[in-house]
């Protein structure tokens, strides 16, 4: 196809260089079908000159004032606010998200992320007195060294300034393998890394898939951690890929979000909730995938959760408006096939959506709004990650059975709870296994860690926990607090 875009070469020490061995992979646009581009996976030898070049570069990078680097981060936001709507294209074509809903929250994610290291690092405190029972013990953070970054496709600017912006501030050198299904916007990334004149080897792009890259960077011996987010069945691999090298090993893995509507929650919550299971087209691992609601309303909220998904509207990606988009690949649309039909099967009252494209579409991974009343959770789609625009209700009858609803499942990332009733909230949240619990539609603040327990990993992505994750910390005794 003549009009591929060419994004074979990879972004080492600073230049952009052919693979050592051609191996074309087409980056496919999920809402025609068709190739829009062409990447090289890469293999070893090219994995071994990216993690050379960031070697290379950790000693004086290392060394480089916070000050300094913490310019450089600015100037990167700077550019990549310029850059805004080709990265917004570039979403758009790899991965699906529509038009307007990649400028505004796709792009933005990474923008936000951005501003807020910069806001967290410019307090940050790289030697801190351990305490006024101790005042010459200190606590010194300080580099990891050269860091792998394996970044999923379904947020991938989100992902990807989640991860290397910390690096960078922290004084890591780094080497990113990107999603090959979605690796355009990362592509763009480093062009607005290298414009921001950061120096070469710093940072390092490879691409690749989990089986060839991401297993030579998890086992490489000179990256001295990794950072995934993806899968909980990758991230298992991955950890016991790095486990020899004992590499540090930060994972952001998937979620299965518990929503627990009580009948005292605000006259939005329902609507609220089936609107944030749908968005991203459902492709999104805090998404409150499990609607819990207290039984006096849950008749009424099943109904609000049809007119909800009756109401949203699919359409492609290249289209501007509030739609929701595709999903990001064939295989992801046969899987969320395979649930709604497993869902149907094990008994599930299907009240919205269902099997096949929607009406009207003859291509493109488009999927069907789709809810399910009177989920059982011990059902495959209450148990699954199905990373599809598809909800499961369940109705409860007491606190106590909602939490305990909430907490069987065997991931722990983003759990909510919508009640009027703040000590119920309150209560409610501490019992909740998640890393995070947003309530009452209320988004956690900037600098807020993201991340979970269980199977959903334990990184802590974002503000002053999220430098400390690419940081080790050292223990001094003996400081000369007046030298």
């Amino acid at each position: 196809m003549s009009t591929l875009l060419d994004k074979r070469k990879f972004y080492i020490d600073g230049v952009w260089v052919d693979p050592a061995q051609a191996r074309d992979l087409e980056v496919i646009d999920p809402s025609t079908e068709e190739a829009v581009a062409v990447i090289s996976l890469g293999d070893q030898s090219d994995t071994d000159a990216a993690v050379a070049a960031a070697k290379r570069a950790l000693p004086a990078w290392s060394r480089v004032p916070p000050a300094e680097r913490l310019a450089h981060v600015e100037k990167i936001l700077e550019v990549y606010k310029r850059r805004a709507k080709d990265m917004a294209w570039a979403i758009s074509h790899e991965m699906g998200a529509p038009q307007d809903m990649s400028l505004n929250s796709q792009v933005a994610s990474g923008s936000y992320h951005i501003q807020n290291f910069i806001d967290a690092f410019r307090d940050f405190q790289f030697i801190r007195p351990l305490g006024d029972h101790a005042p010459t013990t200190m606590v010194a953070w300080e580099p990891v060294g050269v860091v792998g970054l394996i970044t999923p496709w379904n947020w991938p600017m989100n992902q990807v300034t989640l991860k290397v912006i910390p690096a960078l501030l922290a004084g890591d050198t780094c080497v990113l393998k990107p999603s090959e299904i979605a690796p355009l916007s990362s592509m763009l990334f480093a062009e607005i890394l290298d414009e921001a004149g950061l120096p070469k080897g710093v940072f390092n792009l490879v691409n690749g898939d989990g089986l060839g890259v991401g297993t030579q960077l998890s086992t490489h011996p000179d990256v001295a951690m990794i950072s995934f987010t993806g899968s909980t069945r990758a991230g298992i691999a991955i950890t016991k890929a790095a486990a020899d090298s004992l590499k540090k090993v930060v994972l952001e893995l998937g979620g299965k979000g518990a929503n627990i509507v009580f009948a005292d929650a605000d006259d939005k919550a329902v609507r609220r909730g089936v609107q944030h299971c749908f968005n991203n087209t459902g492709q999104s691992c805090n998404a409150p995938t499990r609607m819990l609601v207290e039984r006096s309303i849950y008749e009424s909220a099943v109904e609000t959760a049809v007119q909800v998904a009756e109401e949203t509207r699919v359409g492609s990606a290249h289209q501007p408006g509030r739609h929701i988009g595709p999903v990001v690949s064939k295989a992801q649309w046969e899987k969320i096939q395979g649930l709604i039909q497993a869902g149907i099967d094990e008994g599930a009252r299907l009240v919205a959506g269902g099997t096949g494209l929607p009406e009207g579409v003859n291509r493109g991974y488009f999927v069907r709004p789709t809810v399910f009343a009177d989920v059982s959770n011990d059902m495959t789609i209450a148990q699954q990650e199905i990373f599809g625009p598809v909800l499961s209700m369940i109705p409860f009858d007491s606190e106590e059975e909602a939490i305990e609803i909430a907490n069987d499942t065997p991931y722990g990332l983003t759990n909510y709870v919508q009640s009027s009733d703040g000590a119920r909230r309150n209560r409610v949240a501490r019992q909740l296994q998640s890393g995070m619990v947003e309530m009452n539609g209320e988004s956690r603040g900037a600098g807020a860690a993201f991340g979970g327990v269980k199977m959903s990993g334990r990184a802590r992505e974002g503000g002053i926990m999220g430098l400390e994750e690419f940081m080790d910390s050292k223990s001094i005794s003996g400081w000369d607090r007046d030298a």
